[in-house]
């Protein structure tokens, strides 16, 4: 097994994964640097947090153009970045 693939200890904070989804908020008003609060569009990126206890650099944010394309964005980074999941629970009745 190599040395990636081995168990480690994780500090606290970096016992997680974290994938960051960011949304577009610029041109829904007029005006430079003028947001309307708590609206965005329905497009941005997708983004790996650092996470030096699972060996993370985050890479290229990945942009995605709709709500439908979000989850493809976020396999792809999940992919890009070598982690793998497991399933749990109920997850496993329809994931072989």
């Amino acid at each position: 097994m190599t040395e990636r693939m081995r168990s480690r200890e994780a500090k606290f904070g970096e016992r997680m994964i974290e994938v960051r989804v960011r949304f577009w908020t610029d041109g829904i008003v007029e005006g430079e640097g003028k947001i309307m609060p708590k609206n965005a569009w329905t497009s941005g990126v997708v983004r790996m947090g650092h996470n030096e206890s699972h060996g993370i650099s985050p890479k290229n944010p990945r942009p995605f153009n709709s709500l439908m394309d979000l989850s493809r964005m976020i396999e792809m980074v999940l992919i890009e970045h070598g982690v793998k999941l497991h399933r749990i629970g109920k997850t496993a009745k329809y994931i072989k």
